[in-house]
């Protein structure tokens, strides 16, 4: 049986109108309530970091940084420049001791005086014996320039030199070498030229030179 039977035709029209208008209101209601959820949202502007809720004990967790900033954790580079190795200060090696030229002061090691010239002059009646103490000389490395004779008589062989030059020190290494006396000139030899004298007596032995 119709809801609207028995009522009059104008009646019957104005229950229709109010069902439709009761329908459409039910469904403006429920569009409200579909859409309604997402009104409470609120938008984020653009180039903002939204802030992250509370956890449920309360603290508020740390805010990301935003996008192209450094991070806080980390280090600047270091700016300090590399430190250079300190130069080397060991000293140079030694060189070879100079040698002056006769009548300059010298030193008084042995070898260092081989160089000063050596001149050989016989004092005896024995032939030969300054060729053979030239040789012996020059055997040992000493610079014998002269070997020749020498007139008068003396008592020992000696080697002469020139006080302050380096006649001096080599006179005294050669005389202690070959095992005879060094001396200053006498008047005789003073104007001689340059080099170390040795006057040759018959107390030279050669034999204890050359091992014989």
């Amino acid at each position: 049986m119709s809801l609207f039977s028995g009522l009059s035709r104008p009646m019957k029209a104005a229950g229709l109108a109010l069902v439709g208008v009761a329908v459409i209101a039910a469904v403006i209601g429920g569009i409200t309530l579909t859409s309604g959820g997402g009104d409470t949202d609120t938008a984020t502007p653009p180039g903002t970091t939204p802030t992250s809720a509370p956890s449920s004990d309360g603290a508020t967790p740390p805010s990301s940084p935003a996008p192209g900033s450094p991070s806080a954790s980390t280090p600047p580079a270091s700016s300090a420049p590399p430190s250079s190795a300190p130069a080397s200060s060991a000293p140079p090696a030694g060189q070879p001791g100079q040698t002056g030229q006769p009548g300059q002061p010298g030193g008084d090691q042995q070898a260092s005086h081989k160089w000063v010239t050596v001149r050989v002059y016989n004092n005896s009646t024995i032939q030969g014996l300054a060729e053979q103490a030239a040789k012996d000389f020059r055997a040992s490395g000493w610079n014998v320039s002269e070997v020749k004779g020498y007139p008068g008589r003396l008592p020992e062989t000696v080697a002469y030199y020139r006080p302050g030059t380096d006649e001096e020190a080599a006179a005294k290494a050669l005389a202690l070498e070959f095992g005879f006396r060094a001396e200053p000139r006498f008047k005789e030899i003073e104007n001689i030229g340059p080099g170390v004298i040795v006057i040759l007596t018959k107390d030279y032995k050669t034999n204890d030179k050359d091992g014989s």
